[in-house]
């Protein structure tokens, strides 16, 4: 069984893509994407995020009437580091950009002025800083400031006119979600994964009050026009998220709380108000695809909205006139753009920017599949297929990040490349995914987590018994959670898998806690463990120790500058296993961190992968690592 060697990817691209060669050709299967739009607050221009020179930078250009697309600039926004996110001042001077250094987690917020270029750091010596939401005026910021060391956020107002912030909120995950039109209020998230909540502070008094009792996987809010009433995202206190009316009373304190809009069997994604404050759109989540409602905020009235191409919405805004909408949509075989719905008309939705290569009909479409786990929980998955081929394939299981991430209908690249070369797909949402509700979300918290990875041997036998995939030729992959989720069905399960694929994933969660930054440390705890509390189960559960039993081949993918899930739990799984004489594959791209962002990594990742699984489920034969 052949070793890949070490691949550090930076500085000799080109060599490296010309030594791959052949196969598939996986270049085109990367076409620049467009994300995050947001309009300027007088409607001329918009700022997007897009990966069109190779790694996600900001963008911005006049918006022109009528939908026409988007003529695009020559060059970004002068910020430094992979742009995550971005918002313009309400007084549109400043686009304030949450950045990362080759996406690792030390971010920054950086403010640039589109037209003068000059750049702000408002919180430089940071050991990171996320970005909260401006105040009305636009006067302050909301950023959270991470201190070397400390597990707890500061989620701070900074006035960008002496740079001096007030401290808000201080713990775990604290944000600053809205400032309401007077100044005089402010609302802030703080907890632990999936015990999130909502606190109302009155700026004057500094008396804070909790709006909704109970934890919460999502807590966002923002304050209607009159300031007098919050509009609340949250699924506290209930199994679906959904959108909450909360009257305030007084100075601070909360009169009433009652639902607007909320869906039995479906999760609320997103809510974006308009700028008059009496619409809001609704993205709902719906087994993974989008659905599109506008709700009328006077009368409790919904009404669809016409469809965008591709299956999932990933962001969306109103037009400054509030007759349209800027929605970021992707789907299997729409590459991420951005379209302007029309909201007085039901005509089709306009590209505003979008890739120029058009695929046609030569992507996949996915099945939604339905099984059971071992102990009859219902789940799913997207399988992916090649066109007109029947019977038992070699397949490949991709595992989500999270765990409350969810597999979607979304433009996957290397699903495509493998589809190619003859293998088939199935990317299933284990227990501990998001998008159907909170029991399911927690189904996986602490020693359940050993469910969850009998969840992937369920997914196996589902494929293999329902004369979908080659019981010799299966392979399991994934990212992140998923990456752990690899690691450890291959050590519990090593009959049932003829390759491996595990992307920065965790080995060892004693390590894992000890080295990971201390605010992912401290917000994980609910999800993992206690590292101290509960250090024998977390010894149980962590693939590392149960090394041994990996038979499969397995390439590990890491980034360098990955401080989530650090390097060393790369480097310590394949230490462990060329120590017993195995020979895994270990790519290392010294220029990305927990995510592969540049496309030219991107490529060379797809490439690697396709050639490691192809080789492994075509030509089935020694099995060791």
């Amino acid at each position: 069984m052949r070793e890949m060697e070490h691949v550090e990817v930076s500085g000799f691209t080109e060599r490296r893509l010309a030594r791959l060669g052949g196969g598939t050709d996986a270049p085109v299967l990367f076409p620049p994407q467009y994300s995050h739009p947001a309009p300027s607050p007088d409607g001329a221009l918009l700022a997007w995020i897009s990966d069109r020179d190779g790694r996600p930078r900001a963008y911005v250009a006049p918006l022109p009437p009528g939908g026409k697309p988007v003529e695009e600039p020559e060059l970004a926004l002068p910020v430094d580091g992979d742009v995550e996110t971005l918002s313009w001042s309400p007084d549109g001077l400043w686009i304030a950009c949450q950045t990362a250094r080759y996406g690792g987690e030390r971010t920054r917020v950086q403010l640039v002025a589109p037209e003068s270029g000059e750049v702000r750091e408002p919180a430089p010596g940071a050991a990171a800083a996320t970005l909260g939401v401006w105040s009305p005026t636009g006067r302050q910021l909301g950023v959270t400031v991470f201190a070397e060391g400390s597990g707890d956020g500061q989620a701070c107002l900074v006035d960008l006119r002496d740079g001096t912030s007030t401290v808000l909120a201080s713990g775990p995950s604290a944000r600053v979600c809205a400032v309401s039109g007077d100044g005089r209020r402010a609302v802030v998230r703080l907890g632990r994964r999936g015990a999130r909540r909502l606190e109302l502070v009155d700026l004057r008094s500094g008396r804070r009050t909790e709006l909704l009792p109970g934890g919460a996987n999502v807590a966002d809010a923002r304050f209607g026009v009159t300031g007098r009433q919050l509009y609340v995202h949250t699924d506290a206190g209930r199994e679906r998220p959904a959108l909450l009316a909360v009257t305030l009373r007084g100075s601070s304190g909360v009169s009433s709380v009652y639902t607007i809009a909320q869906r039995p069997d479906d999760d609320l994604d997103l809510v974006a108000l308009d700028p008059a404050g009496v619409r809001a759109a609704l993205a709902w989540n719906v087994d993974g695809r989008s659905e599109l409602e506008l709700l009328d905020l006077r009368s409790g009235l919904l009404e669809p909205v016409v469809p965008v191409p591709g299956d999932v919405v990933t962001g969306a805004a109103f037009s400054r006139d509030g007759t349209a909408l800027l929605v970021a949509n992707e789907g299997p075989t729409v590459p991420p753009r951005i379209s302007r719905v029309g909201l007085d008309s039901h005509d089709p939705a306009t590209p505003l920017l979008r890739a120029s290569r058009q695929f046609g009909t030569s992507l996949v479409e996915p099945t939604l599949q339905n099984f059971r786990g071992e102990d009859g929980l219902r789940l799913s998955g997207w399988l992916f297929r090649p066109g007109g081929v029947l019977g038992p394939l070699p397949t490949l299981i991709w595992l989500h990040g999270g765990p409350e991430g969810q597999e979607r209908p979304t433009y996957q690249p290397l699903f495509q490349a493998l589809l190619a070369e003859g293998v088939a797909v199935f990317a299933p949402n284990v227990r501990g995914s998001g998008g159907y509700g909170r029991s399911f979300t927690t189904a996986d918290d602490g020693e359940r987590r050993f469910a969850a990875i009998s969840d992937v041997r369920a997914a196996v036998d589902f494929l293999v018994g329902a004369g979908l995939a080659d019981a010799a030729r299966v392979g399991v992959s994934g990212r992140s959670y998923g990456g752990y989720l690899t690691l450890a069905a291959l050590a519990w399960y090593p009959d049932r898998f003829a390759v491996g694929v595990d992307v920065c994933g965790i080995s060892d969660f004693a390590s894992f806690y000890a080295r990971t930054e201390p605010w992912i440390a401290t917000a994980a705890t609910t999800k993992y463990g206690d590292p101290d509390d509960d250090a024998a189960l977390l010894h149980e559960l962590s693939p590392l120790q149960h090394v041994d039993h990996i038979a499969a081949p397995l390439l590990v993918v890491h980034g360098a500058h990955d401080t989530n899930v650090p390097l060393g739990q790369a480097q310590q799984v394949v230490d462990a296993l060329r120590e017993r004489g195995a020979s895994p594959g270990f790519l290392l791209f010294d220029d990305e961190g927990h995510e592969v962002r540049g496309t030219d990594n991107r490529v060379i990742f797809v490439r690697e992968v396709v050639s490691w699984v192809k080789a492994h489920l075509h030509e089935v034969g020694e099995r060791t690592a």
